[in-house]
């Protein structure tokens, strides 16, 4: 596959993949997703790979999300809700290889979810964690809600949820949401280190621990199954369409007209 909307390099055992479409603060369309998981397949079972980083170019965002500006209203009409999020969230589990999320600015929304969803974290000061989807009429019913509360606790997942906040990395690092934080330029540094020791490990070993962690939550798989169908619902209604609406009008969304 020729990649348009990712880059995939390999150093010293480590494959990194990156959304790079930096414009656009590395919000993740239809092909976006399509590429990382062609990516994660081809690095999680290459046998000469110990370890996935996965990042986004520039250094204003990790990634945002859903690109709101790649569709009208809707996304490309594949998958549960118009994207295949559910077959990106799955490759990032199923790999038999760690993946370190490294993030450098902002990590927000489906953004946060997917940094969620690796094994390790590893942050520059200047990231910056958080959902929105109550602010834009949207919800990870899935992995991003149910799954978060086996990260930092429910108390504080139900915080992250209902009052979409922007948590700082000391912030992140805190709640056990990353592993490590570290100024800007030592991020690379950082994530070598961690890739280099990791690759020392026996692949085996490690394989059939992620097996292990991940079959310990796996029962969220269904419940984000169904949760993304009564999403691609709700999708539907104007409640829900407020939130886009608004984004594009440049004002704040009155969810509560829509109230029955």
């Amino acid at each position: 596959m020729n990649y348009q909307d990712i880059i995939y390099e390999v150093k010293d055992r480590a494959a990194y993949i990156t959304i790079n479409r930096p414009e656009k603060y590395n919000a993740f369309r239809g092909i976006t997703c399509d590429e990382l998981i062609h990516a994660f397949q081809r690095a999680g079972w290459d046998k000469e790979i110990g370890v996935i980083v996965f990042s986004g170019a520039g250094t204003k965002a990790f990634c945002t999300g859903g690109d709101q500006s790649a569709h009208d209203g809707q996304y490309d009409g594949r998958g549960t809700i118009g994207l295949p999020v559910e077959e990106l969230h799955t490759v990032i589990r199923d790999v038999p290889k760690p993946v370190i999320a490294r993030v450098q600015g902002f990590a927000i929304g489906g953004g946060n979810v997917l940094a969620v969803l690796c094994d390790l974290t590893i942050a520059g000061e200047s990231a910056q964690f958080g959902q929105v989807g109550p602010k834009m009429g949207s919800v990870d019913p899935g992995f991003g809600t149910a799954y978060l509360t086996h990260v930092v606790g429910e108390k504080k997942a139900r915080e992250i949820w209902y009052l979409c906040r922007r948590y700082s990395a000391q912030e992140a690092l805190a709640m056990g949401l990353v592993n490590k934080v570290v100024p800007d330029d030592q991020l690379d540094a950082e994530v070598a280190a961690w890739c280099a020791e990791i690759v020392e490990r026996s692949p085996t070993a490690i394989a059939i621990a992620k097996r292990s962690f991940v079959a310990n939550t796996e029962h969220i798989r269904g419940i984000g199954s169904l949760g993304l169908q009564a999403l691609k619902l709700y999708y539907d209604t104007d409640e829900s369409r407020e939130g886009v609406n608004a984004l594009q009008e440049k004002r704040k969304p009155d969810f509560r007209k829509y109230v029955k």
